[in-house]
């Protein structure tokens, strides 16, 4: 009932059953025996609990989820496909660490290379990867910090792509929940971080054996990703996800001194959430919430739809709040591209915002001809001479041929 009202009913002013002013954080003493922890849930960003989240630590390997994430971006764009093989530099095959053991020369399929890194951690694969779309590691590290700056991290500065030990390569608690928030968008990526055991080179003298870092995504329910972190200076970290029914949550744990207190520490952060909150999902990816009018394009309105899913945090068992809808909209000219950002969507409780969403342009929109433009203007002032209540698009343009 809740979604079907919603959706009729796009700016109005709605009422639900929960305050959501008690979603706030907290810290508990489940938190005590890591260095920095936050939970969140992933639609809307809310934080259910937090420890130290802002404090800039060494992330080890879960920096690979800032280089999942620019890959998956990549072959959204098109820039990239699954299926292209990537030849490895001997820069790339050097990589010690956790790794698939790389050959100077050896080609490997972006599918394969993600899986390297989402399943065993391979540093070889993530550096190769980052040769492959930006020509050279230090480059697909500038594109990481720009990708950080655009995300808001404020406690996060990458210099290599894999994680090991670097100057000033740290980032936070609170700021891996984001990259893995936004990494999540990309939905195939679970399809990588929830295999626990696969092979690479299969069927040959080299085939290698992959085995999950994480090795909750076995016993824990609903879990399905996203990367374990380890190095002396770190200790032990990981940034997980699970989900059950429509609530997908976020846990990140760093600095635990053993991979069972980091498992524990996860598993209750991900136990407290489960239990005490869920969400009532109002919008689906793709909907539709306005029309926005193009200037000079062949149509003269393009639909914008929402780019992420909308959902309200409800903790179990509380009462009524007001929330309202706020759709603010870019003016546009044309040409529009499908999947251009053309507004935000924002989902607001006492001015305060609780979930967003991108507005994306529905299809693409042709810039119009010179004469299109001609024809459209004249039309317009003969309906003005007229007196005609209808606008040029709705006049027929036969009679100006």
């Amino acid at each position: 009932m809740i979604k079907r009202l919603v959706s009729a009913l796009v700016g109005a002013v709605l009422v639900f059953s929960v305050p959501l002013s008690t979603v706030s954080a907290q810290e508990t003493t489940m938190t005590d025996d890591v260095g920095s922890a936050i939970l969140i849930e992933a639609d809307t960003g809310n934080v259910l609990m937090e420890k130290n989240s802002e404090e800039a630590l060494p992330p080890a390997s879960m920096t690979k989820i800032m280089t999942m994430l620019l890959i998956m971006e990549e072959i959204k764009a098109e820039n990239l496909s699954f299926e292209d093989l990537v030849t490895t530099s001997e820069y790339a095959a050097s990589m010690g660490g956790s790794q698939i053991f790389l050959e100077p020369g050896e080609e490997m399929s972006v599918r394969d290379l993600l899986k390297a890194i989402a399943v065993a951690s391979g540093n070889d694969a993530s550096v190769a990867m980052a040769e492959h779309i930006a020509g050279s590691e230090e480059a697909f590290v500038d594109m990481m910090n720009e990708k950080a700056k655009e995300l808001g991290l404020t406690n996060t500065t990458f210099n290599n792509t894999n994680g090991l030990p670097g100057e000033n390569h740290k980032t936070s608690a609170h700021d891996l929940a984001k990259m893995a928030q936004e990494l999540l968008k990309h939905e195939e990526i679970t399809s990588f971080t929830s295999i626990y055991e696969d092979y690479l080179r299969q069927g040959t003298d080299d085939e290698f054996w992959l085995v999950n870092t994480n090795r909750l995504i076995k016993f824990y329910d609903g879990m399905d990703g996203l990367k374990t972190g380890f190095t002396r200076e770190s200790m032990y970290g990981l940034t997980a996800t699970a989900k059950r029914d429509d609530m997908r949550l976020i846990a990140v744990v760093m600095g635990a001194e053993t991979p069972q207190i980091r498992n524990n520490t996860i598993t209750s952060l991900m136990d407290h959430g489960f239990a005490n909150y869920h969400v009532e999902s109002l919008f689906d990816k793709g909907t539709a919430v306005t029309s926005v009018p193009v200037e000079k394009g062949t149509k003269s309105t393009v639909v914008g739809e929402l780019e992420d899913q909308i959902s309200l945090l409800l903790k179990k068992g509380e009462t009524a709040e007001t929330v309202e809808e706020k759709i603010t909209v870019s003016d546009l000219k044309a040409p529009i591209q499908k999947g251009e950002v053309i507004g935000e969507f924002q989902l607001l409780n006492d001015q305060d915002v609780i979930s967003t969403s991108n507005i994306i342009a529905k299809e693409d929109i042709e810039s119009a001809s010179w004469w299109e433009l001609f024809k459209r203007s004249a039309l317009k002032i003969l309906g003005v001479e007229r007196g005609d209540s209808t606008t040029g698009d709705e006049v027929s343009e036969t009679s100006m041929n």
